[in-house]
């Protein structure tokens, strides 16, 4: 049987370090490796003054972690700079916030050819490639030039936008151009694919193959959409048992009796926290029977601080922060609780749990697991509600959530105050189909079934 080789931005903690930052997916991608035996290759988070090109192997099981390092001109173009200054904006709709820095563009290409360079001596004739999201479209590239001819596929994790605010790039011709070095690309949702679609039909002279496929700069290449799902029985095993149920306790016992909201995301302006904020605080203003009856908790770990957008929108949120505790606050009550850290997935299990109301409003997202887990959190005697963006990739396939725009605050108002006030039975009905769709379109099933499809596809040959 052929080996998975993993190609991503970042591999998992390795053994010896804490695991409390590896998430289902990297768990997911583990099992494959561990199924399969194979590799994962990716930076090893470290920077250095100058770039080296020594791989670190260390053996994980029965697969290989393989990392390198980043120069500091390297990570500030490649990391810092095109992935998450140009295309992460980019791919979530923020023209405003896109830094068309030819420099970034150069180092972005420069490192991708250090990691189809580090990786090619590691790699045999019949291994099965899978790269992995937005940081590393032109590493399939990169690879066939140094001669590989078999199967290559590619998995991007954010939205796709569409074709008018692709074409904004510079260089959009050769970004999308690096894709059709894969044999099989990925997206999370039939929305993403539609857009990438658009582009193809109005940007280039591709054709339909009667195989199915796209066939364009002198390759065929096979698009679909493959949403990402979450270890939905691990999650609901973990918020059942003994340490999750310590934070409930605690959680618990801080509210005093009052009901908790909870909101989960990376610090990221692509989350919609600051409007989050703004409804919460409209909530209390048009609903006060609710006061000092309900707290938010939202949880923010800190991402891409280096990035200035970033510190900005923290500032932000403290000064939201403040003014809703401010005009709200009583001396035993605080309406918002703002947590800037990162929590285990066992703390998060039982936060989840504790929570009648999961607010997830993202103004664009890929998918959004958080809504998921907060769904497989919790108690089917007593289920919460999920309050869902209908921005988010999970929301096609959650539709018995409540779905909101996250730009018109009256709805998430009055979402939240419905939330607060649906009955049991209501509460049980939604979240059993909510759940089962969660279990059915579990990670295993997102990963198989693109290893199924990658495994299945021609390999064709480079472009002369």
């Amino acid at each position: 049987m052929s080996r998975l080789v993993i190609i991503s931005n970042r591999v998992p903690p390795l053994r010896g370090r804490t695991r409390a930052a590896a998430g289902g997916l990297a768990a997911a991608l583990s099992a494959a490796l561990r199924t399969h035996g194979g590799l994962w290759f990716g930076w090893n988070g470290e920077v250095t003054e100058t770039q080296s090109e020594t791989v670190s192997i260390q053996r994980e099981g029965s697969y290989d972690i393989a990392t390198i390092s980043l120069s500091t001109e390297n990570h500030e173009e490649y990391y810092n700079g095109f992935a998450n200054r140009t295309l992460w904006p980019l791919c979530h709709y923020r023209t405003d916030l896109v830094a068309y820095d030819r420099s970034f563009g150069v180092g972005y290409h420069r490192v991708n050819s250090l990691f189809a360079r580090a990786v090619r001596p590691l790699l045999k004739p019949d291994d099965i490639i899978w790269v992995h999201d937005y940081h590393l479209i032109p590493c399939g590239t990169e690879l066939r030039r140094l001669g590989l001819t078999q199967r290559i596929g590619f998995f991007f994790h954010i939205p796709w936008p569409p074709y008018d605010l692709v074409a904004t790039l510079p260089e959009h011709r050769e970004l999308v151009r690096a894709l059709f070095a894969y044999d099989l690309v990925g997206f999370q949702t039939k929305h993403d694919v539609q857009a990438f679609l658009d582009y193809i039909v109005e940007e280039t002279d591709a054709v339909h193959t009667s195989a199915g496929k796209l066939s364009c700069f002198g390759r065929s290449l096979s698009v679909a959409a493959y949403p990402v799902g979450i270890d939905a029985k691990t999650i609901a095993s973990l918020a059942a048992q003994g340490e999750a149920k310590r934070h409930v306790a605690r959680m618990v016992e801080s509210l005093s009796g009052r009901r908790l909201i909870i909101g989960v995301d990376r610090l990221d302006y692509s989350k919609g926290i600051d409007r989050r904020f703004s409804a919460y605080g409209k909530l209390l203003e048009r609903y006060p029977e609710h006061r000092a009856k309900v707290s938010m908790l939202q949880i923010a770990s800190p991402s891409r601080m280096e990035v200035a957008a970033y510190q900005t929108m923290r500032r932000q949120l403290e000064r939201l922060t403040g003014r809703v505790n401010g005009q709200y606050a009583d001396y035993d009550w605080v309406p918002l609780r703002y947590v800037n850290r990162a929590y285990p997935h066992s703390a998060l299990a039982g936060l989840y749990r504790s929570a009648c109301t999961a607010l997830v409003t993202p103004l664009r997202d890929g998918m959004n697991l958080v809504a998921k887990e907060y769904v497989a959190a919790q108690n089917p005697q007593d289920p919460g509600v999920l309050i869902l963006s209908r921005f988010a990739g999970a929301a096609y396939q959650m539709p018995r959530a409540l779905i909101i725009n996250p730009y018109d605050e009256q709805s998430v108002v009055e979402a939240l105050a419905r939330a607060l006030s649906m009955p049991l039975a209501e509460r049980q009905e939604r979240w059993e189909v909510l759940m089962a769709s969660v279990s059915r379109e579990d990670v295993d099933a997102w990963r198989e079934h693109f290893l199924m499809d990658l495994q299945s596809s021609s390999a064709t040959p480079p472009e002369e």
